[in-house]
């Protein structure tokens, strides 16, 4: 995911001279490619992500769309502060990047887990979330964030790279993308809703839960909760993942 993110970024930088990308002292083997293309819009804030995330609203303010990467933990809860004061309350264009989603640099111990960031991110009104599971998703996430400018949070995988049969071509706030949606005569309203990079595992409960719908929501947010509670209503039972 993260190589797939970088690719689409240096091309849309190639377009727009707004594009900023700044990493808190790494990311290298990755964010190359930005760097060496656009060293005047690249910064290395070093190990200092509260500064990075300030640094960041302040581009934003200038009416650049800024995106700021780490690990997980390092883009969110150490700047949490920032984040929400400097970027959310003021509603600027940043996204925030977070790489080794759940347990993906499970091996580094607890500082590098990503398990409530969620939760965190989820409770700033403004922001928008994105957690694809699959390459479809990821690809058509970009195009929706990279087209409105916002307080955003992307969540990647540190090395998942999964593609879908499934053509998707656009991907729009709240909005469900359906993997399995079984025939109305067969139904029985119930329902697994996953979001982010557990594909594989959804995949796998869809064969054990064989009369159960299954649905992704990669783009969502505070600002989307009554619209997923309407869709949620028609179902008698839903497993998330």
């Amino acid at each position: 995911m993260r190589k797939i993110f970088i690719k689409k970024l240096v091309e849309e930088a190639s377009k727009n001279k707004k594009i900023i990308l700044i990493v808190g002292d790494l990311g290298f083997g990755v964010v190359e490619p930005f760097k060496s293309k656009f060293p005047n819009r690249f910064f290395n804030a070093g190990v200092a992500e509260q500064n990075m995330a300030g640094l960041a609203a302040g581009l934003a303010i200038k009416g650049f769309h800024v995106f700021i990467y780490s690990i997980a933990n390092f883009s969110t809860f150490r700047c949490a502060e920032q984040i929400r004061n400097d970027i959310d309350y003021h509603k600027l264009s940043v996204t925030v990047v977070a790489v080794g989603s759940g347990l993906g640099y499970g091996n580094l111990g607890y500082s590098h887990h990503a398990i409530q960031d969620f939760a965190l991110m989820r409770s700033f009104p403004n922001t928008l979330i994105a957690s694809p599971s699959n390459n479809q998703e990821l690809k058509c996430s970009l195009n929706f964030l990279l087209k409105n400018p916002q307080p955003s949070y992307l969540r990647l995988d540190k090395s998942l790279e999964l593609n879908s049969n499934k053509k998707i071509t656009s991907i729009n706030p709240g909005k469900w993308i359906f993997y399995k949606n079984i025939p109305k005569n067969k139904r029985n309203n119930k329902l697994i809703l996953s979001t982010g990079s557990v594909y594989k595992e959804c995949e796998e409960l869809s064969k054990r839960y064989k009369n159960y719908d299954w649905a992704s929501v990669p783009l969502w947010g505070m600002k989307y909760k009554d619209q997923q509670l309407k869709n949620i209503k028609k179902y008698k039972e839903v497993i998330t993942v």
